[in-house]
């Protein structure tokens, strides 16, 4: 009904930028280093995970997986981000946000549950460990890799089905800096029913990944906690702390930006949260993981060591048995 009183939008206005000059030179800088370390850091972590056989364990190729996730998702939001701040570039075309939602859509669905399958990877290695190689096999592992990339998948096509079929005829001004859905639904004209419905079952979905990580970690602590070897303790918690962190910066940011109602926060707080969600999050994690990971640490160690050999023999340090 709408869309016969009206023309559709042909562009939406990202405000979620700051007008101030020195604010947006301080911010488009802070935000390009943030990103350039994200790109380094992610493909660093990727790279290290293919190259060193030390890492070569389904842990580490869901880790790899996650890498390239966050390299996307930054990428999907911090490069038009950065156009907005430092060329006041706050114009997106109506195409450009339907690709905006689509993608990041499925990126974020495909990080849910790749969060699930490391905390059940970690589970069946602290409490089962003597069926770990059997039920992590790589077989296994592949398909759920595989897995959470077709549930992002239908994700984002459902998404994006569901918000090309809204009418947008009166303001077009977006309070953050990339294409929110709930910002979108909020400014559309037309019966959003569909639209709030497939949010809603994306949002349930989030939540049950939320709550099956909860579990998973009430066992292992519970199993962790009942090993008498305190040298047991240390290594399992060691294995389980960088995820824990990973997990806890991820699901605090999205719940602090989806499920908390917008009248309970400012709006100030629900941009920084985005940040905070979109931008920090992805360059975080490689360094969560190479920081905190005792295994990742050691790989970084013996390549510096076997280039190191490599450099001063002139290329025969493989041959000496060096990682």
């Amino acid at each position: 009904m709408a869309g016969s009183n009206c023309s559709q939008a042909t562009e939406f206005i990202l405000a979620g930028f700051p007008e101030a000059p020195a604010a947006q030179v301080a911010q488009f800088l802070l935000f390009l280093l943030t990103y350039l370390v994200t790109i380094l850091g992610n493909l660093g972590m990727i790279a290290l995970i293919r190259v060193s056989p030390l890492l070569h364990s389904p842990m580490y190729y869901f880790l790899g997986n996650l890498a390239f996730v966050n390299l996307c998702t930054s990428t999907i939001i911090t490069p038009r981000m950065l156009a907005g701040v430092l060329l006041g570039k706050k114009g997106i075309t109506y195409a450009g946000c339907m690709a905006q939602v689509f993608t990041f859509d499925l990126f974020e669905m495909v990080e849910c549950v790749l969060l699930v399958v490391m905390a059940y990877d970690r589970y069946v290695a602290v409490c089962h460990p003597l069926l770990y190689p059997l039920v992590m096999s790589p077989e296994r592992c592949s398909r759920l890799v595989t897995g959470s990339y077709l549930l992002g998948l239908i994700n984002g096509v459902g998404q994006t089905i569901s918000m090309s079929s809204l009418f947008f005829c009166g303001s077009s001004a977006i309070d953050l800096f990339f294409c929110d859905i709930s910002l979108l639904i909020s400014l559309s004209t037309s019966n959003t029913t569909l639209s709030l419905n497939i949010m809603r079952t994306s949002s349930l979905l989030g939540v049950s990944s939320i709550l099956v990580v909860l579990v998973s970690y009430m066992v292992i602590i519970s199993t962790v906690l009942s090993t008498s070897s305190a040298g047991g303790k240390r290594q399992a918690l060691s294995t389980c702390a960088s995820h824990l962190t990973t997990v806890s910066t991820f699901y605090g940011s999205l719940i602090f930006m989806y499920l908390i109602p917008r009248s309970e926060t400012s709006r100030g707080g629900d941009r920084w949260a985005a940040v905070l969600y979109t931008v920090v999050t992805p360059m975080l994690n490689p360094l969560i993981y190479g920081l905190r990971n005792q295994v990742v640490k050691e790989a970084w160690r013996r390549l510096r060591k076997r280039r190191s050999v490599a450099r001063y023999t002139g290329g025969v340090g493989d041959s000496l048995g060096f990682l």
